[in-house]
């Protein structure tokens, strides 16, 4: 067997550029050839003195190649937990979407002036300013109108059941 073993050593080479082609994964190309490596040891028993003894080790790969295939293919494909457990679970959204649902539903009921002023500010982020611009009213104006939508929003959660309004900092 020591005999084989040294014998071997020559063609690690071969196999490992042939397992690279084949599988055009390093790593896996290595495994491979470490697989067929080991089997062709534990099998050395096997092998006829006098034989092609590469031919014979390429063999051993082939097989342990299309072994490999066939346990992947009836198999499904690993993946480490850490990769996907993100996707496995997450908080649940429902409170959130009936949070969103209860202040579209108020925002609608807004008057259009109110609802104008309070969506430039709050959703577009923009300055009382360039509010009072865009809609051609005074500065104050601007300011009263959000102040009211604010609170007819507040009043209108509040009393739904909904959550009171936050600021977001």
């Amino acid at each position: 067997m020591s005999s084989i073993a040294t014998q071997l050593e020559l063609h690690i080479a071969s196999l490992r550029r042939y397992a690279r082609a084949l599988l055009r994964d390093r790593s896996d190309a290595d495994d491979l050839v470490q697989e067929s490596l080991a089997r062709a040891l534990s099998r050395a028993g096997f092998f006829k003195e006098g034989t092609n003894l590469r031919a014979w080790l390429f063999t051993i790969m082939h097989n342990v190649h299309i072994n490999q295939v066939r346990r992947k293919a009836v198999r499904p494909a690993e993946v480490a937990v850490d990769d996907v457990a993100a996707m496995l679970s997450g908080p649940p959204g429902q409170e959130h979407r009936l949070e969103l649902r209860d202040m579209q539903r108020a925002l609608s009921e807004l008057p259009e002036e109110q609802r104008k002023v309070l969506l430039l500010v709050a959703l577009e982020g923009m300055k009382y300013e360039e509010v009072a611009a865009v809609l051609g009213i005074p500065v104050g104006t601007v300011m009263s109108r959000l102040s009211r939508a604010r609170e007819a929003l507040r009043i209108k959660t509040t009393h739904q059941g909904g959550v009171p309004l936050r600021r977001v900092k």
